[in-house]
């Protein structure tokens, strides 16, 4: 039925590839496209022959717009998925726009180098004109809005799972739930042990950024920024018990603040255990966490680049990796004039998600989605000339595709509130 060239080839990418083909009425074609073209065979290699998904590989540099388009160009699928780095959104979107073909990613657009003129520019001015400074924001994606109309062609952004499902739960509460909302409390805790001192759950240097940056939310419109880490709540989460969390900025506060504008507030909180936190203060005070390039022995390197280099691959976590994730929504609102409070969620067990796609639960509840996503626009039920967010379009099915393809979600209608 459908084509599809997904870019990428890291835990992400695993996920959601092995869900394309476990769809294989609708992903009856697939090619897996990435620079290191032996990671795309190797792939294709293991699921060949288990699935009826026609699997195909190919090397591409996804910084270069002109390689990317000729590759789309050649492949002719209905839709590129990117699971690559949010550093080359921008690229594989003015390729999809040079070759005509719609677009999915999991993560707003980020710059690598944080000191480059032209982007510090632009970006000194949204943090004043703004009130956030997380290097990360819709603005540049937004910005292409017209573009895609023009092209009549629809681009979704930012569809794993926060950002992604959370804002669909969102769409839903809105939808079936409440008559007005009030607040909306966005709560990712990982419950799980990979057994290392130090480690992150994805990419290294996109998890560092986004921990280390100030804190933020929204309120009655406005943004609100606090030192990192400065505001810690604990909470009891359904499967996993007690967790501390902070609160962080995260891009679909952003989005939910345009598409929600009557909530009076929009918070982001998410788990981490104290050694996660000591190691990272610790890097981010001897300067391990810095973009800026530095010279070592007459050769230049980017710190955080390097620490990648030096922690466990995110892919390799999987094995090791015991416990659940718990992500999802709480309310506050009011529903035929009396108050309400509701809360929608999800629980994921990272060993199920090992054993049924090899790849742990932080890479699960993103490359699900992806493939949702996708999924929803192949289907011809979220498609729309332009560029979106998931909250813009219909929950329903969407929600619903989550609960077959392995992120069923959860709900409670008395939840304890976040103070």
């Amino acid at each position: 039925m459908a084509k599809v060239l997904v870019i990428g080839c890291g835990g992400v990418a695993r996920v959601a590839i092995v869900k394309c083909c476990q769809n294989s009425e609708v992903f009856t074609d697939l090619m897996i496209a990435s620079r290191t073209v032996s990671k795309c065979d190797a792939l294709k290699e293991e699921l060949q022959g288990k699935f009826k998904t026609n699997i195909t590989t190919a090397q591409v540099d996804a910084d270069n717009v002109e390689e990317l388009t000729a590759l789309i160009k050649s492949y002719a699928p209905d839709v590129v998925l990117n699971v690559a780095l949010p550093y080359q959104d921008l690229t594989i979107m003015e390729a999809c726009l040079a070759a005509g073909v719609d677009y999915v990613d999991t993560a707003n657009y980020e710059p690598e180098d944080t000191d480059d003129p032209a982007w510090r520019a632009v970006y000194e001015k949204r943090c004043r004109e703004e009130g956030f400074s997380a290097y990360f924001d819709y603005s540049w994606q937004w910005a292409y809005k017209k573009k895609f109309e023009d092209a009549g062609l629809t681009a979704l952004l930012g569809c794993g799972f926060d950002p992604g499902v959370t804002q669909a739960y969102c769409a839903y509460a809105a939808k079936h739930e409440f008559d007005t909302i009030d607040t909306i409390d966005i709560l990712d805790c990982n419950g799980g042990d990979h057994g290392y001192a130090f480690a992150t759950n994805f990419n290294p240097e996109i998890n560092l950024r986004e921990v280390s940056a100030p804190g933020s939310y929204m309120e009655n419109g406005r943004w609100v920024e606090i030192p990192a880490m400065s505001i810690k709540r604990e909470y009891d989460f359904d499967q996993v018990g007690k967790k501390d969390m902070y609160l962080l900025h995260h891009e679909e506060i952003e989005s939910l603040g345009k598409n929600f504008p009557d909530v009076k507030r929009i918070r982001f909180f998410m788990t981490f255990g104290q050694s996660y936190l000591d190691h990272m203060r610790c890097l981010e005070d001897v300067g391990m966490l810095s973009t800026t390039p530095i010279n070592y022995n007459g050769q230049e390197i980017v710190p955080i680049q390097f620490l990648k280099a030096l922690l466990p691959d995110p892919a390799s976590l999987g094995p090791r990796t015991k416990g659940k994730t718990n992500i999802g929504c709480i309310f506050t609102g009011t529903k035929d004039g009396q108050p309400k409070t509701y809360y929608i969620y999800n629980v994921c067990d990272h060993q199920e998600c090992y054993k049924e796609v090899g790849s742990q639960a932080i890479s699960y509840t993103t490359g699900v989605p992806a493939m949702c996503g996708a999924l929803m626009m192949l289907t011809g039920q979220w498609t729309k000339p332009g560029v979106y967010t998931v909250e813009e379009f219909n929950p329903d099915p969407f929600l619903d595709a989550l609960d077959k393809y392995g992120l069923p979600r959860s709900e409670n209608r008395a939840p304890a509130l976040v103070d």
